[in-house]
């Protein structure tokens, strides 16, 4: 009898675990809204794909998604159902990575890269990283260009603005960068401060060294000002934060976590496109290593508790 219970108990534990293999590939479609990009990422063939989606689709008695000429768009049960499956996923990857941590010393070097108005958030954070996991060596590079993953130039990177749709990219929502400008009390006392935007002209700005602005926030600077407004270009930004800091200019801090001392410029003044998305990019082959999960699941659980923001 107790054979028997085992038996019929194995029995349905596979059949969940096939439940569950068939629901993370409808979420793969869902994300990519494409079979042929689904099947790429999670390693399959194009009609298994078809055929997890349509075996879950019998197995709930509903459409998941609206089959068209552009791809799969999920109905309002396949919305449903992924709202769920992403928050199971979430749970199951801590319990994966809490056995793996048990089993697997987290060590080696680990490149991280960002954009260069991101250092005075990301150092705190690898600091606080590091207690943790003390074995890693952490390379850190701060580049406004997207450095290639595929390549291995990089682990995880941290993007601002558009959201990459390189195929072999996973992507997710870090948080969201909000600059303001700045200048310091020796500034201030020496060349006052502007009232108004029309007054920006009149002062000297510190800006980045590339070729064109990439930032939408340093579009709009740019847009404002006369070349002989902006008395010093780098695109280092702890060459930027000295600037300011000495008196040479006004420029772009982070309004969360500006060093101490600075003073607000314009403080009143958020237009809404200087609002950055930060995205966290990994790539597929190296998502589920547990030292790439170490750093990116740490990430996530700073921006959770708001250490990040």
């Amino acid at each position: 009898m107790v054979a028997k219970e085992q038996g019929l108990c194995e029995t349905e534990l596979l059949m969940r675990l096939n439940f569950w293999t068939e629901i993370r590939t409808a979420w793969c479609v869902a994300e990519l809204r494409n079979i042929t990009r689904a099947a790429k990422q999670l390693g399959m063939h194009h009609s298994s794909v078809i055929r997890h989606i349509d075996a879950l689709e019998t197995e709930l008695g509903v459409k998941l998604f609206q089959r068209h000429s552009r791809g799969y768009t999920p109905t309002e049960a396949g919305e449903e159902l992924l709202r769920t499956a992403s928050s199971v996923d979430e749970q199951l990857l801590n319990l994966r990575a809490r056995i793996e941590h048990s089993q697997v010393q987290i060590s080696g070097r680990l490149v991280l890269t960002s954009v260069p108005s991101l250092d005075f958030t990301i150092m705190p954070m690898i600091a606080r990283y590091q207690r943790q996991y003390p074995q890693v060596e952490v390379v850190y590079v701060a580049d406004p260009r997207n450095f290639e993953l595929s390549l291995g130039e990089a682990h995880v990177a941290l993007r601002a603005g558009p959201r990459s749709t390189t195929p072999d990219d996973i992507v997710t929502p870090a948080w969201d960068f909000f600059p303001g400008l700045y200048a310091s009390p020796a500034y201030a006392e020496r060349f006052g401060l502007p009232r108004n935007v029309n007054e920006l002209v009149h002062h000297r700005f510190i800006v980045g060294n590339e070729p064109a602005p990439l930032a939408p926030f340093t579009k709009w600077l740019h847009a404002r000002l006369p070349q002989s407004a902006l008395v010093l270009r780098t695109s280092q930004m702890s060459a930027q934060y000295a600037a300011i800091q000495s008196g040479v200019g006004i420029g772009f801090l982070s309004t969360r976590v500006a060093p101490p001392g600075m003073v607000p410029v314009l403080p009143d003044l958020t237009p809404p496109e200087w609002k950055v998305q930060i995205w966290m990019v990994t790539h597929v082959d190296l998502h589920r290593s547990p030292k790439v999960q170490s750093l990116t699941r740490f990430i996530q659980q700073e921006v959770k508790s708001g250490r990040i923001k």
